[in-house]
């Protein structure tokens, strides 16, 4: 088969990573056409507004032009394209794998399409599934729909992009690697050229068959996690030990290059609608297969334990009945996502404990509210929230906090506490500030019996 310029293409989903990536191509020159069932998205994105809330996604929209258009008929857009992405949820069941419901609906209604249609067709799937699931399930229900074989009039490739909500379309351009399952060297022939002409930075192709290629995306995410929680557990025992700094150590140890510094860094736990799912589905995983996983189950554990840490630190510093602020909602900067965010955990948990409890972030506040209902008070700013409290504890690192005045409202400085776990506030004269992992704070609050853990709810 002859390698199409510039294919036409079909992006199935328009939520918060579908959108960008229709965006992206359209902006790259290609002629896509959008698919969801909802109506409002569908809408929105023909009148040339985003239908999500995605930095630089308005922009790259406007650079696509008339170039993009959505429509709600499977029909339409597999007879007037060449290639379809498919980038539908795919939710974690009771026994913690993925489900291909939504992906197989998706995938019938291609089939379908396809049926009446002569020309070769390409179909990605991209939403992350369980090894075994593409090659499965997945590639029985378009043969099946379609009456077509994988093959030579048929291809299909799994390919799920490395991207994170906050910059989904800087990493749609500027990829690390490109992951390529394939059913064939045509199908993977044609991927690798409309990636050529899409990314901007110069990644490594790694192509594969599909089961390869499922676990090295469950793989590379639980990788991460694993980094995750191992800084944090370096923070955790410099808490502990007099002198010992968690920042100075985890640049060192990321300096090794069998190492790097990438997400080596001591915070607060990670949360998302990806990491926490995709961390617990390979730990599943390898029960089923009866592999043992304990390094992602300890992963999670060491994740969980973050909320803790951060009460212990509230509660060194500030009584049941006195007030504390939440800073950052969602479960990272530059997203409204509050999926999995450990910031909502905190303020139940504070609330539940007799705290109580103001929160503010610059773009959760509804969807954060939906969720905490009456339990807290929600600031309309940042400064209203800090006004209002003994302790603030940042949870993530919006810019805009680094500018917030931390003594106001209070008579005396000293009667506030600033827990940052991400060090963007600088020393505040006055205010007492504690940078988990940073400094001896624990045994400046501690009883006389130091060697006695603090536990929540204690002074």
């Amino acid at each position: 088969m002859q390698v199409v310029d510039k294919p036409r293409l079909s992006v199935i989903g328009l939520g918060k990573l579908g959108s960008p990536m229709v965006a992206v191509f359209g902006a790259k020159g290609f002629n896509v056409i959008g698919v969801d069932i909802n109506e409002r998205f569908v809408q929105t994105l023909n009148e040339g507004r985003a239908p999500v809330t995605e930095p630089q996604l308005q922009e790259y929209l406007e650079r696509a032009g008339q170039r993009v258009r959505a429509t709600l008929d499977f029909d339409d857009a597999i007879a007037q394209s060449d290639v379809s992405f498919i980038i539908v949820p795919t939710p974690s069941g009771a026994d913690r794998l993925f489900s291909n419901r939504y992906v197989v609906d998706a995938i019938g209604k291609i089939g379908r399409a396809l049926s009446r249609k002569q020309d070769y067709h390409l179909v990605v799937l991209t939403s992350t599934v369980m090894p075994g699931a593409t090659g499965g399930a997945i590639q029985a229900a378009l043969e099946r729909a379609s009456g077509r074989s994988v093959g030579q009039s048929l291809g299909l490739c799994y390919s799920p992009e490395f991207i994170a909500l906050g910059s989904v379309i800087h990493d749609i351009l500027n990829p690390d690697l490109l992951l390529i399952g394939e059913s064939d060297a045509q199908a993977g022939d044609l991927l690798e050229a409309i990636y050529a002409q899409t990314v901007e930075s110069r990644p490594s192709v790694h192509r594969m068959n599909f089961v390869n290629a499922e676990l090295c995306k469950l793989s590379v995410n639980t990788f991460v996690t694993t980094k995750i929680s191992y800084a944090n557990m370096i923070a955790d025992m410099c808490d502990h030990l007099p002198g010992a700094n968690a920042d100075v150590v985890t640049r060192a140890i990321g300096a090794d290059s069998r190492i790097g510094l990438k997400y080596l860094k001591p915070a607060v736990g990670y949360g998302g609608p990806c990491f926490p799912r995709d961390n617990k589905a390979f730990a599943a995983l390898g029960r089923a297969l009866g592999v043992d996983c304990c390094l992602a189950e300890a992963t999670d554990q060491i994740n969980d334990h973050q909320i803790q840490r951060l009460a212990e630190a509230v509660a060194a510093s500030t009584s049941p009945g006195e007030r504390v602020s939440i800073l950052g909602l969602s479960y990272k900067a530059q997203t409204s996502v509050i999926e999995e965010s450990q910031a909502i955990t905190l303020a139940l948990l504070l609330s539940k404990s007799g705290y109580p409890v103001t929160v503010y972030d610059p773009c959760a506040n509804a969807a954060s509210s939906a969720v905490l209902g009456n339990t807290v008070t929600v600031a309309g700013s940042a400064a209203e929230a800090v006004g209002e409290a003994s302790a603030v504890v940042i949870m993530a690192p919006w810019p805009q906090f680094a500018e917030v005045s931390w003594n106001c409202g209070v008579n005396r400085p000293e009667q506030r506490t600033v827990i940052d776990p991400w060090g963007i506030v600088t020393s505040v004269p006055g205010i007492r500030l504690i940078r988990p992992g940073a400094g001896d704070w624990r045994r400046s609050v501690a009883p006389a019996d130091s060697s006695a853990p603090l536990r929540f709810g204690s002074r």
